[in-house]
């Protein structure tokens, strides 16, 4: 047995069920060994794509989505992907080839430092320099990948220590134990929830993780307590909870704003700093603050809590619960703005307008999929709109990057979606920015049968770029383009292409795209003119409720 087999069957010992990757010289004898293995290598068209898709599979299972690639512009390639997992807190592996030991020393062909390049994106890294050490590598790797915060880790193979002998076995894996907060700060958060007025939860990616859903509805339902999340936070609490008040996180003031402006305690659920500033809702920090987590409260002096709850949420969430008592005290505010954020949402239910609005077309894909159905948006405009109007009842149903926003993640994410739920409905939102930067990935579709649908948010330019180009500057620059013909284009790759041409269009278009047994692209062209009235509303907007 050679080090690249005794890798493989590590990655097998992990419960590793698919790599992602691209083949090259300097990994051949992974891939050898991959051909023997349980693991299904899916060969992409591009190193981002494979650690985009590392990445969604990890957030959406929760263990480490794994992704190759050779030596130099491979592993250069797949550093985008990687630091997005990383920021988004999605374990992932990645593994990299590497030149042979004996010619680290010199100049030599393809070679970089991969160990030192990776070290700011990732939270563990290193080389294997001794077969023996495999074993250990390999699960010190998974185990650092998936502990919270969970984030990518990266292990970098040279070829002649893939090829040299070994004797050694995988590691027994190591189970997760709970970890329960201490009743000191127990006691010191439900003393302030119970003293609290006008309270408000703050939930995110955390919880999410920590499959808190279901303590976090019924803490919410018992103490009376209005919540909002994070773009990543979607779907903790259904978003027809009647004390659900949706999204936070856009850069400008919004319905929600307003919970935020009345609120004397924040109480915050598994929420990471990274998702949303909170000197963008406690800009003076004078706002009190409860953190519920599995890991301490970041260092900000817009965040500083009356009282940290460490542990596992549910049991934390439970825990307060049974001590704080506010019985009786109905939220003097969560109703009226519920019903402003809702009206706003029904607002274009029935707007006819062409090219469509984007929250009208948000408004129909939400009508077409299921509380079950997934939904990856990549980065632009319509990720502003889609954390605002695309609504979940589930967690993990709505996949939006806001640790890093790397473009080009929904259709490599909606491949591994497709891959983790092949039974649900999956849509990948897209920008034409964006799907022009990973399009090629539609062919990997194909080629492994995941049949999804891509809906472009076709305007002929970088949306958001403009829509703050024009807030700053009253102008905007260098932001347009043009773009091929998206349905020819999808049909020359074999794949169903459509065109919305009124509104009325949109509804039977996705219904039929979803029904196909190939990926579909559907281009929409989209009313951006729509970005500068949210800031002009936003504005405006007053908090007198």
């Amino acid at each position: 047995m050679n080090t690249a087999e005794l890798l493989v069957q590590c990655l097998e010992n992990e419960g590793v069920e698919y790599v992602f990757g691209l083949p090259g010289e300097e990994n051949l004898h992974v891939l050898q060994a991959l051909r023997q293995s349980s693991i299904q290598f899916i060969t992409t068209r591009h190193e981002q794509g494979a650690a985009f898709m590392a990445d969604v599979y990890g957030r959406l299972t929760g263990k480490a989505g794994v992704c190759l690639s050779t030596l130099g512009p491979g592993a250069t390639n797949l550093m985008t992907g990687v630091a997005d997992a990383n920021l988004d807190c999605a374990p992932l592996v990645a593994i990299t080839g590497q030149v042979g030991t004996d010619r680290m020393h010199i100049e030599s062909h393809q070679y970089l430092d991969l160990v030192a390049m990776f070290a700011p994106v990732t939270k563990w890294n290193t080389q294997i320099v001794r077969p023996s050490n495999t074993s250990e590598i390999v699960r010190k790797a998974f185990k650092l990948a998936q502990s919270e915060k969970p984030g990518a880790v990266h292990i970098d193979l040279p070829e002649n220590i893939a090829a040299m002998p070994v004797v050694g076995k995988p590691l027994r894996t190591d189970s997760r134990e709970r970890v329960y907060a201490s009743f000191q700060s127990i006691e010191r958060a439900a003393i302030a929830i119970s003293n609290a007025k006008n309270p408000l939860i703050l939930v995110g990616n955390g919880a999410i993780r920590a499959r808190a859903s279901d303590a976090l509805t019924e803490f919410a339902t018992r103490l009376n307590i209005p919540v909002a999340n994070t773009f990543m936070g979607k779907g903790v609490i259904p978003y027809t909870h009647p004390l659900a008040l949706w999204a936070v996180g856009l850069q400008q003031r919004d319905h929600i704003s307003c919970g935020f402006d009345n609120t004397d305690l924040v109480i915050c659920v598994g929420y990471d700093l990274i998702e949303y500033s909170p000197k963008r809702w406690n800009p003076d920090g004078t706002t009190s603050i409860i953190h519920i987590d599995a890991t301490p409260a970041e260092v900000d002096s817009s965040y500083i809590p009356l009282a940290e709850v460490v542990g596992d949420i549910s049991d934390s969430l439970e825990e307060i619960l049974k001590r704080a008592d506010r019985t009786g005290k109905p939220n003097p505010y969560a109703v009226e703005l519920r019903a402003e954020i809702r009206a706003d949402y029904e607002e274009y239910a029935t707007d006819d307008g062409f090219p469509i609005k984007p929250q009208k077309l948000i408004y129909d894909l939400r009508q077409v999929m299921g509380p079950e159905d997934i939904v990856i948006s990549d980065v632009g405009a319509h990720k502003m709109w889609m954390a605002r109007h695309y609504h979940c009842d589930r967690p993990n149903t709505c996949i939006i990057s806001n640790g890093f926003a790397a473009m080009g993640i929904a259709i490599p994410g909606a491949i591994a979606a497709k891959l983790v739920a092949p039974q649900r409905k999956v849509v990948a939102v897209t920008g034409d920015g964006g799907f022009m930067m990973n399009s090629q990935e539609l062919e990997t579709a194909l080629r492994i049968g995941t049949p999804f649908v891509t809906i472009i948010f076709n305007d002929g330019g970088y949306g958001l770029i403009e829509w703050k180009q024009i807030n700053h500057f009253g102008e905007s620059a260098f932001i347009r383009f043009s773009n091929p013909d998206f349905v020819k284009f999808a049909e020359s790759m074999g794949l169903k292409g459509y065109r919305v041409e009124s509104a009325t269009d949109l509804i039977p278009t996705l219904k039929a795209a979803l029904a196909q047994d190939v990926p579909a692209v559907i281009d929409c062209p989209v009313d951006y003119r729509e970005n500068l009235r949210f800031s002009k509303r936003a504005g405006d907007l007053s908090c007198a409720i």
